[in-house]
C-alpha cells in the first residue's frame, strides 16, 4: 500500500507540473495575442476590443495611462520567470515590441506585467495561477479507484497465501501439545513450507519415540518393582511382631500406591481416549456424589452451583479423574469442596472448585504443579498422596485445551480454577 501510494502521489505531482506547464503556455499566448491586439488595434478601439477577449483564468489585461508595476519592483521568483518565458517579453520583432516594458511579482505565486504602447497607454496584464487540480479528471479517479482495489485484493490474496502455512504449523504445533499422537502435518507446498513440515514431522516422531520408551521403561521397572513387594508383603506376613507387621504392610501399600500412580502419570492413559459430547454439570454432580459416599462426614462441606446442564466435547473418564483429584484435594487439605460452575464466556467455561483450608503461600501457588511436589507447610503430611494429583489434573486440562490454577481466598482458603472450551 505504500508502494501505491507513492505511485500515485508521483503521478499526482507530475499531472499537477503538466497542468501547470499548460496552464502558464496558455496564458503566455493569450497574452502575447492581447498585446498584440492592442498594438495593432486603433486607438479608439483597443478598450473595446481587449473587452471581447475570450480571456482563461487567471489573465486579465486592461488598459491605463499608469503602469500596473512600479519602477524598481521585485520581480517574481525564478521559476515563475521560466515558466512563462518572460525574459522573451523583448525579444519579439522590433515592431512588436513594447516601448518600455515592467514584470513584478504578484503574490501568490503569479507576476503582473506593464508593456507600454506607442502612444504611452500601458497594457496591464496580471496572471495568476490558479490552484492544481490533480484529481480533476474522472479517468485519473476512476483509474485511482481500480488500483487501489486492485492492490488491497492482492496483499489480502499474498498476506493469506504467505500465512496459511504458518497457520498450519501453528494448529499442528498445538494439536501437538495436546495430543502426542495427533496426524503429521501434511508435507506439501513450496519448498521451505514442505522442509518445514518435514522437520515438524520429524521433531513430532522423536517425541512419541521417546515418550513411548519412558513409558515402556517405567513399566519394566514397575513390573520389576511389584515382584519384590510381592515377596515382602509374604514375609511380612510370618512376622511375629504385630505392630511391626502392620506398618510394614502399610508401608508397602503405600509403594505399591506410588508405582501404580507413577505408571499412570507416565502412561497418560487419558490421551487414548475419544473426546465426545458430555454434560459437565451432571458430571460435576456426580464427582461431588461419590465424594459424599466416600467421607459421608463431609457430606454437608460438599455442594454444586451452577446450571442444571452444560454440554461440552471431552474425554469423559479423563475429565472426571481431573475433577475427582480437585474434589479430592480440597476434601483432603481443605475440609470443603464447593464446586461453582458458571455459563459459558467467550467460547470458555469455567469451574471453580473452593476449600476451606489455610491456602498456599503465594510463591508455591504454581510451584505445587510440578511432580511429586507436596508442601508440608501448609498441607497435612499424614493425609499421605504422591504429589501427582495436581499434576496429572493440568495434564488432562491442558490437554482439552483449558487449564487449571490455584488463588487464595481472601476471605480464607484455596480455590482451584478450572478451564474448557465449550
Amino acid at each position: 500500500m505504500l508502494v501505491q501510494a507513492a505511485g500515485l502521489t508521483i503521478h499526482a505531482l507530475d499531472r499537477v507540473d503538466l497542468q501547470r506547464f499548460i496552464h502558464a503556455r496558455e496564458i503566455a499566448g493569450r497574452a502575447f495575442g492581447a498585446w498584440r491586439t492592442a498594438l495593432l488595434s486603433p486607438p479608439d478601439r483597443r478598450a473595446q476590443m481587449l473587452g471581447d477577449l475570450d480571456l482563461p483564468d487567471g489573465l486579465t489585461v486592461d488598459l491605463d495611462r499608469d503602469p500596473a508595476v512600479r519602477l524598481g519592483a521585485p520581480l517574481p521568483p525564478p521559476e515563475v520567470m521560466r515558466l512563462f518565458r518572460l525574459d522573451l517579453v523583448n525579444s519579439g520583432p522590433p515592431r512588436l515590441r513594447p516601448r518600455e516594458a515592467r514584470i513584478g511579482a504578484l503574490p501568490p505565486g503569479g507576476f503582473a506585467a506593464a508593456l507600454r504602447l506607442p502612444d504611452g497607454e500601458w497594457v496591464n496584464i496580471r496572471v495568476s495561477m490558479p490552484p492544481p487540480r490533480p484529481w480533476h479528471s474522472g479517468t485519473f479517479l476512476a483509474a485511482f479507484a481500480v488500483m487501489t482495489i486492485a492492490a488491497v485484493l492482492l496483499i489480502i490474496w499474498a498476506v493469506t497465501r504467505l500465512m496459511r502455512p504458518v497457520r498450519l504449523l501453528a494448529e499442528a504445533a498445538d494439536r501437538l501439545g495436546r495430543d502426542v499422537n495427533a496426524t503429521p502435518l501434511p508435507e506439501s507446498g513450496p519448498s521451505e513450507v514442505a522442509t518445514a513440515a518435514r522437520a515438524f514431522n520429524l521433531m513430532a516422531e522423536r517425541i512419541r519415540r521417546f515418550v513411548a520408551d519412558r513409558t515402556q521403561m517405567l513399566a519394566a521397572i514397575g513390573h520389576d518393582l511389584r515382584t519384590p513387594i510381592t515377596r515382602l508383603r509374604l514375609r511380612a506376613e510370618f512376622m511375629d511382631d504385630d505392630e511391626q507387621r502392620r506398618k510394614m504392610l502399610a508401608d508397602l501399600d503405600e509403594m505399591e500406591r506410588m508405582i501404580a500412580a507413577t505408571l499412570a502419570f507416565a502412561r497418560d492413559d487419558a490421551a487414548a481416549e475419544p473426546a465426545s459430547p458430555i454434560d459437565l454439570a451432571a458430571l460435576c454432580r456426580t464427582v461431588a456424589d461419590e465424594a459424599t459416599d466416600a467421607e459421608p462426614d463431609k457430606a454437608d462441606s460438599i455442594s454444586y452451583a451452577g446450571p442444571d446442564r452444560l454440554v461440552v466435547r471431552a474425554r469423559p473418564v479423563a475429565l472426571k479423574r481431573a475433577l475427582a483429584n480437585l474434589v479430592g484435594n480440597a476434601l483432603a487439605y481443605g475440609g470443603a469442596a464447593r464446586l461453582v460452575l458458571a455459563p459459558p464466556e467467550a467460547g470458555i467455561v469455567r469451574l471453580t472448585v473452593e476449600d476451606d483450608g489455610p491456602g498456599i503461600p503465594e510463591g508455591e501457588l504454581e510451584a505445587v504443579f510440578a511432580p511429586f511436589r507436596r508442601l508440608e507447610g501448609s498441607r497435612n503430611r499424614e493425609t499421605g498422596g504422591t504429589g501427582l494429583g495436581l499434576t496429572i489434573t493440568r495434564n488432562i486440562l491442558r490437554a482439552h485445551g483449558g487449564d487449571v490454577v490455584l488463588r487464595n481466598r481472601p476471605g480464607g482458603g484455596l480455590a482451584a480454577m478450572a478451564s474448557l472450551p465449550v
